[in-house]
C-alpha cells in the first residue's frame, strides 16, 4: 500500500506543498503553512437528516426579516439594515471612527429595542475600558438604558453574556483582541482569530442573532488576520477616510443579502459621526465659476451620484524633472490623459509642473473624470476658465476619442438638480432622451472637440 504524504496548507490562501517552507508561493505571506495529516479514504456513513428538505417557497422568510439599524447611511449599504442571524465585519484603518460609529448605532438600535419592547443591545468591548467607552457615548449622545456594556477578552465570556443577557444585537470590539482558551497563540493570531469568529458566527447562526464585529486592518489595508474570515462572515465593510477630514464613506465589499455597490457618507465632527444625506455639495468648491484650471464632473459610487470638482494646475518646472503630482484621482490615467493631450491635442506640457487634485477628499478612479481632468489641465495651461455651469463626463481613449460611460442620465439629473445647466457627453451611446429639460447637453467625438466646446474664448 502506497504511503500517503503529509501536505502543508497555507492558513491565508489555502496554497498547498508537500514541504515545509517559510514563505507561502501563493500569497507570498510567511509562517502561515500548517501540517495536514492524511485522511484516512473509505466510504462515508450515511447518517439520518436532522431536519427533512422542505421546498424552498414554504420556508418561512419572516424569521429573517430585516431590521434598521437607527442610520439611515448604513442601512444604505446594508442593504435596507441588518438579518437576524447575520454577521457583518467592520474594517478600517485606526481613527477612522469605526468605534464611534458603532457607538452610534448600538445607542439607536437599543432605543428602537426599548421602544418594540425587544431585548436590549449588548456591546462588548476588549480594547477600552467601560469607562472609556461611557465618556465617548456622553460626547456623541449615546446614552441609553436598554444599551449594555461589557469588557470581555475571552470569546467564552463573551458567549455567556449572551446567554445571560439574551441580546437583540451584539457589538463586538475588536475580533482581534478577543482569545480562545481553546487555542494556543496570542490575540490576534491566526488561529485565534479563525476560532473566535467560528464561535461568535455558530452562535450568532444557532440564536438567530445579529452580530457586528470589528476588524483591523494592516498597513496595505487588507484586514488583519486570516483570509478565510471575510468568506465566513455574511457581510464585509470598509470604513475609509482620511483622518484630516470630516468626509467618511463606508463601501460594502461583500453582502449575501444585498448588492454590493452602495456607499454610504458620514461626516466626522466633534460631537460623533453622523450621516449625510446629500454629499453632492461636499465634492464642490465655492470659488467663482471664472478660475481657471476647474472643471466639475459627476461620480457615481454604486447608485448614487456626486458631482466633483477637479482642479490643476500648471507651473513652470524648477528642475531638469517635471513634477507630476495627484490626490483624489488616478495617477496613472492623469499621466496618460497628459500624453494624449500632447500627442492628439496638441497641447505639451513635458516640461512643466503638473497638480492635479480634487475638492473635498473626494476620491475617484473611474475613467469618466478623464473628459474633466483634461479641460481642467488645459484650462490651466491656456489661463481659459471653463464655460459657467459647466459638466464633463467621458473617458479619454489613446486616440482622443471620448467614450461612452454608464449611467448618464442619473449623472445629467444629479448636476441639473445642483444648477448645471451645460454638459458634456460622449456621443457614443447617447441618448437624447436622457437630457434634462433646460438643460443644454454638446455631444461630441474627441478631446478637441470637448476642449473646444467647454472653455471660453482666448481673451
Amino acid at each position: 500500500m502506497a504511503r500517503q504524504k503529509t501536505l502543508y496548507s497555507c492558513t491565508e490562501c489555502g496554497w498547498s506543498t508537500t514541504k515545509w517552507v517559510g514563505q507561502c508561493r501563493g500569497c507570498q505571506a510567511w509562517s502561515t503553512l500548517e501540517e495536514n495529516l492524511p485522511q484516512a479514504t473509505g466510504q462515508v456513513q450515511s447518517l439520518a437528516p436532522a431536519t427533512p428538505a422542505q421546498p424552498i417557497s414554504q420556508i418561512d422568510g419572516q424569521a429573517t426579516k430585516r431590521r434598521s439599524t437607527g442610520v439611515p447611511e448604513l442601512d444604505r449599504v446594508l442593504g435596507g439594515g441588518y438579518v437576524p442571524g447575520a454577521v457583518v465585519l467592520l474594517t478600517g484603518e485606526p481613527g477612522v471612527g469605526k468605534s464611534t460609529l458603532l457607538l452610534e448605532v448600538s445607542a439607536k438600535a437599543a432605543a428602537a429595542s426599548r421602544r418594540d419592547g425587544l431585548s436590549p443591545v449588548l456591546y462588548v468591548t476588549g480594547e477600552e475600558s467601560a469607562s472609556q467607552v461611557r465618556l465617548r457615548a456622553e460626547r456623541i449622545n449615546a446614552l441609553d438604558d436598554s444599551l449594555l456594556l461589557a469588557t470581555e477578552t475571552d470569546v467564552s465570556a463573551v458567549l455567556g453574556q449572551v446567554e445571560s443577557t439574551n441580546p437583540s444585537l451584539l457589538i463586538v470590539d475588536s475580533v482581534q483582541t478577543m482569545t480562545s482558551s481553546e487555542v494556543d497563540g496570542s490575540a490576534g493570531g491566526v488561529a485565534q482569530v479563525r476560532a473566535v469568529a467560528a464561535a461568535l458566527i455558530a452562535m450568532a447562526k444557532r440564536r438567530n442573532l445579529p452580530v457586528i464585529l470589528v476588524g483591523h486592518v494592516t498597513k496595505d489595508g487588507s484586514i488583519a488576520g486570516p483570509r478565510n474570515l471575510e468568506h465566513l462572515v455574511d457581510v464585509v465593510c470598509h470604513f475609509e477616510g482620511d483622518r484630516h477630514a470630516r468626509l467618511r464613506l463606508l463601501r460594502s465589499i461583500k453582502n449575501r443579502y444585498g448588492a454590493t455597490d452602495e456607499v454610504g457618507c458620514f461626516e466626522m465632527g466633534d460631537f460623533g459621526i453622523h450621516g449625510v444625506d446629500d454629499p453632492s455639495g461636499l465634492f464642490l468648491s465655492d470659488t467663482a465659476s471664472d478660475v481657471s484650471g476647474t472643471c466639475v464632473t459627476v461620480t457615481v459610487e454604486g447608485q448614487r451620484p456626486m458631482p466633483t470638482q477637479v482642479q490643476a494646475l500648471v507651473a513652470a518646472s524648477g528642475g531638469g524633472s517635471p513634477r507630476r503630482t495627484t490626490a483624489g484621482v488616478d495617477h496613472s490615467r492623469v499621466a496618460m490623459t497628459l500624453a494624449v493631450l500632447q500627442a492628439r491635442a496638441g497641447f505639451d506640457l513635458s516640461s512643466q509642473d503638473v497638480y492635479v487634485s480634487t475638492v473635498g477628499g473626494a476620491k475617484t478612479t473611474e475613467p469618466a473624470v478623464d473628459a474633466a481632468v483634461a479641460l481642467a489641465l488645459v484650462s490651466a495651461a491656456t489661463g481659459r476658465p471653463p464655460k459657467a455651469g459647466l459638466v464633463a463626463i467621458g473617458e479619454v481613449g489613446l486616440t482622443g476619442e471620448l467614450r461612452s460611460t454608464t449611467a448618464i442620465g442619473r449623472r445629467l439629473a444629479e448636476a441639473h438638480r445642483l444648477g448645471f445647466n451645460h454638459a458634456i457627453v460622449p456621443r457614443q451611446g447617447w441618448d437624447a432622451a436622457a437630457k434634462p429639460a433646460g438643460m443644454k447637453v454638446t455631444a461630441v467625438d474627441h478631446i478637441r472637440q470637448a476642449i473646444a466646446a467647454g472653455l471660453a474664448p482666448a481673451s
